[in-house]
């Protein structure tokens, strides 16, 4: 498992049942991760730092072969879509689960893949299908395709390298700034042109491919709610989705797909505008972070279909049109604040108390003790709901996050708790701009009060771990009596 955090316990549990042995490689960071427990070997890879660790392709290579793997998962993130990483792998003698190289590198090429897209006849938001050369032929192809437009990295994606440009006197300053920091994330400064669309959804289309050549796509997610094209939120169905539009973004899905010879789970990302049109926008070479409410809407274990697939069996998924069943919501939990601009931050994590019930399903990384840096992403864990209803899951999910206890660090979870009350969010009106607008109001009001019983609760708990783990009382010294637990909950107000 050459990843960390909540995907790599999320595989190691799907290897396990799959009755496959999982291996666990860590920095030094988080070698007090829940994932390094759960594999049945871990391997050290080095520093805390993802360059000296998670992103040497050397060392994990070597992890795999001395522990004797037969497969490489690569989870999401980090080398998950470098097709020079699904060659090396390969290269190794070993099984990269996810998608042949050609088909990642197709895809991760932007400009490559709009050419693929249009080929395969899949609508395309209109724009270059190559690098411009310079500011001049920017400005000329912006005013072909007509502002306002997006100047896109060519080699990236997560909005890095990415500007909006509305006026003609901006594109010069923009193009340089796109490129710039496009050499920096991706160390390639190739940027696109492309009309901007305004206020379009985010709408996602997951598929499945075998070795047989079948491939399968398993309804929507709406994926609107982001910040910085990072999502937040997700969803399944999509309450802006038809069933005739959903054969149509699952035919192009499959096309897509098709067209550059994919094998493994991926994602096929549209935006959908007002009117109803949808255009390619991207495809993910990988697993999702979201992929959690596409199996609970269909019933599908994602990740052990990846693992399947990898090992030359044919998918369990059977073709036709697949209907989704309730609904779903997940919320990315992060260690950010919110209320200060989502500053990220760090911190030991002093006390986790994940929610529970039925459909409630918390995908997490981390536990009490851990401690979150800036090294990696800040994702705690996702918390993910299922009910019958939409109307159902957002109460539902609104209860489950008012159970979560986190103590020791801000977290995303107060501003979710919001969104979940905004009556816009709760009648589906969103879009890409939903944290923009209603988002920036949400996280502009006071932050909430603390949760006194909730704080109250853990500080107790943590009491009386304390008390378990201290040394005897010395002689003559009552060691007896009230319980720590017990002493903590009456001091703050609390009955048993």
């Amino acid at each position: 498992m050459a990843n960390r955090g909540e995907i790599a316990l999320r595989v190691i549990r799907a290897c396990h049942e799959e009755r496959l042995t999982a291996v666990a490689v860590y920095s030094e960071a988080d070698r007090l991760s829940p994932h390094v427990r759960a594999a049945d070997a871990a391997v050290p890879i080095g520093p805390a730092p993802a360059a000296d660790s998670y992103l040497n392709v050397d060392t994990l290579l070597r992890a795999a072969q001395a522990t004797g793997c037969d497969a490489v998962h690569p989870g999401y993130g980090f080398l998950a879509e470098r097709a020079a990483f699904a060659r090396a792998v390969a290269d190794a003698g070993l099984v990269f689960v996810g998608p042949p190289a050609e088909a990642i590198a197709a895809m991760g090429d932007k400009t490559e893949a709009r050419r693929r897209m249009l080929a395969a006849g899949v609508p395309v938001v209109p724009g270059t299908t190559r690098p411009v050369a310079d500011a001049t032929e920017a400005a000329r192809e912006a005013e072909r395709v007509g502002y306002p437009v997006l100047l896109k990295a060519s080699a990236g994606g997560g909005g890095k390298g990415m500007r909006l440009v509305r006026d003609p006197s901006d594109l010069a300053t923009a193009f340089r700034a796109a490129g710039s920091e496009a050499v920096k994330a991706f160390g390639d400064g190739g940027v696109y042109v492309e009309r901007y669309l305004e206020r379009p959804r985010h709408i996602e289309i997951q598929i499945l491919a075998d070795a047989l050549g079948r491939v399968v796509a398993l309804g929507e997610r709406e994926c609107s709610v982001q910040r910085r094209h990072q999502k937040l939120i997700e969803e399944a169905p999509s309450v802006a989705v038809t069933p005739a539009l959903r054969r149509r973004l699952s035919e192009a899905a499959t096309a897509a797909a098709s067209a550059v010879g994919y094998v493994g789970a991926g994602t096929i990302e549209f935006l959908l505008t007002p009117a109803g049109e949808f255009y390619f926008l991207e495809m993910n070479t990988r697993i999702q972070v979201e992929h959690p409410v596409t199996e609970l809407v269909f019933g599908v274990d994602l990740v052990r279909e990846q693992l399947r697939i990898a090992g030359g069996q044919p998918m369990r998924v059977h073709g036709g049109t697949l209907h989704p069943r309730g609904h779903a919501i997940e919320c990315r939990i992060t260690a950010e604040d919110p209320f200060n601009a989502f500053l990220p931050a760090t911190g030991v994590l002093a006390y986790l108390r994940p929610p529970g019930g039925a459909g409630v399903r918390w995908d997490g990384g981390v536990e009490a003790g851990n401690e979150v840096t800036l090294h990696y992403d800040p994702l705690l864990g996702k918390l993910v709901v299922w009910a019958e209803t939409r109307a159902a899951a957002i109460e539902r999910m609104r209860c489950a996050l008012s159970e979560l206890v986190i103590v020791g660090l801000p977290t995303s979870q107060a501003f979710h708790l919001r969104v979940m009350d905004d009556p816009a969010f709760q009648r589906g009106e969103v879009d890409i701009t939903y944290i923009d607008t209603v988002g920036t109001q949400l996280a502009a009001a006071a932050p909430p009060a603390t949760h006194e019983r909730a704080v109250a609760v853990a500080a107790a708990i943590l009491a009386e771990e304390r008390r378990m783990t201290a040394h005897p009382a010395a002689p003559g010294v009552d060691g007896g009596g009230e319980s720590g637990w017990l002493h903590a909950a009456r001091r703050e107000g609390l009955r048993q």
